[in-house]
């Protein structure tokens, strides 16, 4: 996507500095999501440990964009050091920094399935190019994912009577959690393209705020009008009209249509469903676990520090960013990152392959066997 008229992704490889094998080194270039909305900053990495740090600080975040993320770690460990103990060393830590996203899950094991029958001398090129194909593909995926939604929300305002098509959507799902486009906010910047008038309801998303911070920001580089709520407005907003479809991204989508996203969307499901309003989750393939049978016993939460309920961010009158608490000093937080919205609630689930109800899933993986997130 472009801002400021510059077209960029959340994450690309770069070549570094050269060894003294004279073998050219790459390191990684990432668009530092905790300085936003406030500065935006391109941050570097050089070493699988800087990725892990990335990933569990959020400086990258967003299934998809972490699943590249994680391949790319794997081309840094790689780039370390190409044998098998330290792939699998690699591997395992990736798999430890965020335990929730599956794409992260699906990106290390595609890398290890495509480096460990090589030859160690082969290995680095090779994770390079794995990696820079994994991201390839993410933007392809995403793209279709927002013209199959482009035809749900055309189809959808073509049965309102109301000038303006009113879309809720929670936590960030747009390119920024992805290397490009975005899966929730595809479809929405596909109808803003198209000519729709679109607006978009935008949760602020406590206790990181990334819709606030994230989605807000993005949505506004690309001119699509929007407005910040509170987390608790939403259902205010339905029971009085002002909600016309809801889209969320997801961490991971079971193949019985349960989506686990960010903490609170179960509630946003809830109060959609009473309402009567359509609710969409807009993930790639990649993001649904075929192996799971129970979601809320076989999907392990992320339980984040506690620290990020009790203070806050955000920017002063003297332009600076500071942190403050907004709890008294001895109040206890807990922190779960995510939630299970059961498939009862959901819609349809939105890929790059058409859009299926939670109990059509199944026919989309018989149709294309090989579409197994979780192998």
């Amino acid at each position: 996507m472009k801002i400021d008229e510059k077209y960029y992704r959340t994450i690309r490889a770069f070549p570094g500095a050269a060894s003294s094998e004279n073998a050219s080194f790459w390191g990684v270039e990432i668009i530092d999501q905790t300085k936003l909305p406030h500065r935006f900053e391109l941050f570097k990495l050089n070493t699988l440990a800087e990725m892990i740090t990335a990933i569990k600080t959020m400086q990258v975040r967003g299934a998809p964009l972490i699943g590249a993320a994680a391949a790319y770690g794997m081309a840094l460990a790689v780039q370390e050091n190409a044998d098998d103990a330290h792939l699998a060393k690699a591997a395992q830590l990736l798999l430890d920094s965020r335990p929730t996203a599956v794409n992260l899950r699906w990106a290390v094991n595609r890398m290890l399935n495509h480096l460990n029958p090589l030859p160690i001398e082969s290995r680095c090129k090779a994770a390079w190019e794995e990696a820079a194909l994994i991201c390839d593909e993410d933007v392809t995926l995403n793209h279709q994912i927002g013209q199959h939604g482009l035809v749900l929300i055309q189809k959808a305002a073509s049965q309102k009577n109301t000038p303006t098509f009113n879309i809720l959507t929670h936590c960030n799902a747009g390119w920024l959690a992805t290397v490009d486009w975005g899966t929730a906010l595809a479809p929405i910047y596909a109808a803003h393209d198209a000519g729709m008038n679109i607006h978009v309801w935008v949760d602020e998303t406590r206790p990181r705020n990334q819709g606030a911070s994230l989605t807000a920001w993005e949505l506004g580089k690309h001119g699509v009008p929007h407005t910040v709520i509170s987390d608790n407005a939403g259902g205010h907003l339905m029971q009085h009209g002002q909600v016309d479809m809801v889209i969320v991204g997801a961490d991971r989508v079971t193949s019985t249509g349960d989506v686990c996203n960010k903490i609170g969307t179960y509630l946003k499901a809830l109060a959609a469903f009473d309402n009567q309003i359509p609710f969409y989750a807009a993930v790639p393939s990649p993001t649904i676990d075929w192996s799971i049978q129970d979601s809320h016993s076989d999907i392990e939460i992320e339980m984040r520090d506690g620290d990020e309920v009790s203070y806050m961010s955000g920017l002063t009158h003297q332009g600076e960013i500071e942190t403050i608490r907004i709890t008294p000093e001895h109040s206890i937080a807990i922190n779960p990152a995510f939630d299970v919205t059961p498939a009862r609630l959901v819609t349809g689930i939105i890929t790059e392959r058409g859009v299926f109800s939670p109990a059509d899933l199944v026919g989309m993986r018989l149709s294309n066997p090989s579409m197994v997130a979780s192998s």
